[in-house]
């Protein structure tokens, strides 16, 4: 009796050692990881990057547990229009302004994984994307890479609602009288991430 009950612990501890073993940490790598942006308008678009600033994702074998980034909204660049140095400052500057994303008051955004689900060959991510304060539920599909070394994450472009996110200037959502002159809410948005252990 004695030998089946050590028989039994001992099984035990090593399938807790083993569960404990393969959840694993990534640490997103900052200088290899990016938000890309694209907004629309009737008479054209503009498009760019922000920055990741830090971030992990929890790892057991080779599915994604949960996991969060910070996103660096005062990175935020331009590059349709990156040979204009003096236009392209001033739409950065603008983007970076209250009327925007208001970066001096709102120095980061952050994105938190809620749940992860196969789908088609690819990856369903869903989580809360925070931006002034604010708050809502979003999900997009990527490619992911997952190996002893490291995790790559690549989306498929998704589209965020800005005026959910209290981004008012020239939205149809907050003004009526606009007519042609006004910024589509809705931005196209993707996310390279690469994390290693």
């Amino acid at each position: 009796m004695k030998k089946v009950f050590l028989t039994i612990i001992a099984t035990s501890l090593v399938l807790f050692s083993f569960t404990t073993i393969i959840k694993t940490n990534y640490t997103v790598d900052i200088n290899n990881s990016k938000v890309n942006w694209k907004g629309f308008k009737p008479t054209g678009s503009h498009y760019g990057t922000i920055n990741i600033s830090s971030g992990n994702f929890i790892v057991k074998v080779d599915k994604i547990l949960g996991g969060e980034f910070t996103i660096d909204m005062n990175s935020i660049v331009d590059l349709d229009m990156a040979a204009d140095n003096e236009y392209n400052a001033k739409l950065v500057g603008h983007l970076k302004s209250p009327d925007f994303f208001d970066v001096k008051k709102y120095p980061n955004g952050t994105f938190k994984i809620t749940k992860t689900e196969n789908k088609n060959g690819k990856i369903l991510i869903s989580g809360d994307l925070t931006l002034k304060d604010k708050t809502n539920p979003v999900s997009f599909l990527a490619d992911v890479k997952i190996d002893k070394n490291g995790l790559t994450l690549k989306s498929e472009t998704f589209k965020v609602d800005r005026s959910k996110y209290n981004v008012k200037f020239k939205s149809k959502s907050f003004f009526d009288d606009l007519k042609d002159q006004f910024i589509n809410d809705e931005m196209e948005i993707s996310v390279e991430v690469v994390a290693n252990k």
